[in-house]
């Protein structure tokens, strides 16, 4: 009964309210009110340790963060020896691990590493060798994002879970080509164009990771960038095809 009167105060409650009737877009962007509450204790508070969303509330079963962010996960896979620094080359061998041609491995370590690896130094003097350091990897996080990492690499659950209430229009789960343009041309913010143009190559490498027969991209798969896990799972898969081509 609790609950029931709780839900009917939700929707009559005009300081509850999500849309503004003088202001379209927030009926059209509508955001997560489905008492992920339920399943996600206090979903606004971000999570240091856990990429966790209604389906995964305890984050990625037997995935160990080895006391990293969040934000710090994601990038550790390309931390190919583990030293904590991620060398231009690292970032190469990363992306070809995961499938990616020549082509767009060089592309994305010039990119990457070109443009994060200044911001992440305890030095202001640049290094020629362009490393990242995964201890300082919340220095670059830019604008114009989805807001998923707060500004200290933890992972925020109601931003992820508004994902998909705002955008995902064709199925609650999977996100199209055209809600993920959409959803990148909504987080722009004014005078950022290294911020939208970061967010656009970021998603559009997304999508070519991750995206299935159908050419969406599905919600399992984007929450396991954020943290990583898809990763090394796509690596896994991909060794385990070059293993059984070489018996064939």
């Amino acid at each position: 009964m609790r609950s029931n009167l709780a839900d009917e105060t939700r929707q009559v409650d005009p300081d509850l309210s999500t849309v503004a009737p003088k202001c379209p877009v927030t009926y059209k962007r509508v955001v997560a009110t489905h008492d992920i509450d339920r399943s996600i204790p206090k979903p606004h508070v971000p999570r240091a340790l856990k990429a966790v969303d209604v389906e995964n509330p305890i984050g990625t079963p037997g995935h160990d963060p080895k006391g990293l962010s969040v934000l710090q996960q994601h990038v550790a896979f390309f931390d190919r020896n583990d030293d904590g620094i991620i060398y231009p080359w690292e970032t190469f061998e990363g992306f070809r691990a995961i499938g990616f041609n020549l082509l767009f491995s060089f592309w994305a370590m010039v990119l990457i590493n070109g443009s994060f690896s200044w911001v992440t130094l305890d030095s202001w003097i640049p290094s020629p060798l362009f490393p990242i350091y995964i201890k300082n990897i919340h220095r670059a996080k830019h604008g114009s994002d989805s807001g998923v990492y707060d500004t200290e690499g933890r992972f925020v659950p109601e931003k992820f879970e508004e994902l998909f209430s705002k955008f995902a229009k064709t199925e609650k789960t999977r996100l199209t080509p055209g809600e993920l343009w959409e959803m990148t041309e909504a987080n722009r913010c004014a005078m950022d164009p290294f911020g939208w143009t970061a967010e656009k190559l970021e998603w559009f490498a997304v999508y070519l990771l991750l995206m299935d027969r159908d050419g969406y991209v599905p919600k399992e798969g984007i929450r396991g960038q954020y943290d990583g896990t898809i990763f090394k799972y796509i690596e896994r898969e991909n060794q385990m095809k070059k293993i059984q081509k070489k018996r064939l």
